[in-house]
């Protein structure tokens, strides 16, 4: 049975089960775009494709791999859910540009150049210092561009954002953050930085994770709808979506791998954490993918039109996969 409304979701980390696969049926989603690494180096990320590719075996009635953005509108048509693959930092190619290629011929069609620290490729927005994009973070956006894996810039610095969104000749992403104005969190976006994205016609995906919230967890639906408007002053009404970052599931141990991965001896407590507290409550209003319809009535009662909140549900992620996932 076909979904009734395009549902995209440009972010999720969660810890994956047949139940959280049938709520994201249950609330109508099309496509998700699922993170499937961290800090995992090429074969460790291989072996994630593995597990998945047994998910999309067992489950084969309710999701399977996504690649182009004609896998969603097939979703959509069979009651189904696209799966697309994304990296949260640069670690699976290591030091090497052919395996930008390869990641991508795997199913990756998303890539951060960074994850809150320095990389090869550029800075993270923990950093104190941010010399922007290096030498070789010029070479892999080329490559990236070339091969059509997006330029992910939801955990880089400010310079390097700005810097990838210059030499990207493709529209970037920034798929789970929201706007300093809002909330000055660091993974936040300044209003620079939005209006270079929607000057680039690049994607803002708006996260739920409470971090990232005015409020935190206590976050008002009202008030995120509203910042959503207000963003679309600045960047444009074709250039947002949803990517709400949700970690459903997971062990607090998992924020423990996201954060220091095997990078440090010492425990990164992380933003807004004066102590190693594990995920925060989700707001009341979104606790799982069959909230989803939430944030579509929520953008309705502020006055959002019918068109408009089609745009940010769904149709603009739908738009920009249509223009970046093919190679050039």
């Amino acid at each position: 049975m076909a979904h009734p409304s395009l549902f995209i979701d440009a972010l999720q980390y969660n810890n994956w089960s047949e139940e959280i696969f049938k709520q994201i049926n249950q609330g109508g989603l099309s496509a998700v775009h699922v993170t499937i690494c961290y800090h995992e180096d090429f074969q460790e990320m291989v072996q994630n494709v593995i597990d998945w590719n047994r998910r999309f075996e067992d489950y084969s009635n309710l999701i399977f791999l996504g690649r182009t953005a004609a896998d969603v509108r097939k979703a959509q048509k069979e009651g189904r859910t696209a799966i697309f693959f994304g990296y949260q930092n640069c670690s699976p190619i290591e030091d090497n540009i052919g395996l930008v290629e390869v990641c991508h011929q795997l199913g990756a069609r998303f890539m951060q150049l960074t994850y809150n620290n320095q990389s090869l490729l550029g800075t993270g927005c923990y950093e104190e210092n941010d010399p922007g994009i290096t030498r070789m973070g010029k070479q892999v956006i080329k490559e990236m561009n070339r091969v059509g894996l997006v330029v992910d810039m939801s955990h880089s610095s400010e310079k390097s954002t700005l810097e990838a969104i210059e030499i990207s000749e493709r529209p970037i992403a920034i798929t789970h953050a929201n706007p300093t104005f809002w909330h000055p969190a660091l993974r936040n976006k300044s209003n620079e930085v939005l209006k270079a994205l929607g000057e680039s016609n690049s994607m803002l995906g708006f996260s739920v994770y409470p971090h990232h919230l005015k409020d935190g967890s206590d976050c008002t639906l009202e008030s995120f709808c509203n910042m959503i408007a207000d963003t679309a002053e600045i960047m444009g009404m074709n250039n947002i979506g949803i990517g709400t970052d949700l970690c459903q599931n997971q062990p607090d141990s998992v924020v423990e791998w996201m954060r220091n991965g095997t990078w440090t001896n010492d425990r990164d407590f992380g933003e807004g954490s004066a102590s190693f507290a594990g995920f925060p409550d989700q707001p009341e209003w979104f606790r799982d993918n069959r909230d989803f319809v939430n944030i579509s009535n929520g953008l309705k009662s502020i006055g959002f039109s019918e068109n408009d909140v089609e745009l940010v549900m769904g149709k603009n992620w739908l738009n920009f996969f249509d223009a970046s996932f093919e190679s050039l």
